[in-house]
């Protein structure tokens, strides 16, 4: 696990550094910061991951690359559902609703369409990867 939290603290100081730019494989890929509350811990985690812009939606996609378990991340938003969310120079606080039916089958087609590691990550699992949308409160 210390290699992925040293791999993502690199990520996030890039970001934070650059508005949200970074380079390696993730250069010119959409990407934001996601603050959750850990469900057992309380302590709070920050993970980098792609998201899609859908109108004015932002969601972002629980694959853990096609793992058979879904990411801390999104057992904690599902326990926990207010989040933060970095998004460029911007940061925003939101409420992570998870979609069903059509509209999840519709928004995750599409980033598999763009992104088509996203459709490998589907293939590779059982499980319906999760799609959530980031609801920024008022």
């Amino acid at each position: 696990m210390a290699e992925v939290n040293d791999w993502n603290s690199k990520i996030i100081a890039e970001f934070r550094a650059n508005d949200g730019k970074v380079g390696g494989q993730f250069e010119g890929a959409p990407l934001l910061l996601l603050t959750t509350q850990g469900r057992k811990s309380g302590t709070e985690r920050t993970n980098p991951m792609m998201y899609l812009a859908d109108g004015d939606r932002l969601l972002v996609f629980a694959s853990k690359a096609g793992a058979p378990t879904h990411p801390d991340w999104y057992l904690n938003l599902l326990a926990n559902p207010k989040v933060t969310v970095e998004v460029g120079s911007g940061t925003f606080q939101a409420t992570a609703v998870p979609l069903a039916g059509e509209d999840r089958n519709r928004m995750y087609s599409e980033q598999a369409r763009r992104y088509p590691g996203f459709a490998e990550y589907q293939a590779k699992t059982d499980r319906v990867i999760p799609v959530v949308e980031l609801v920024p409160q008022n």
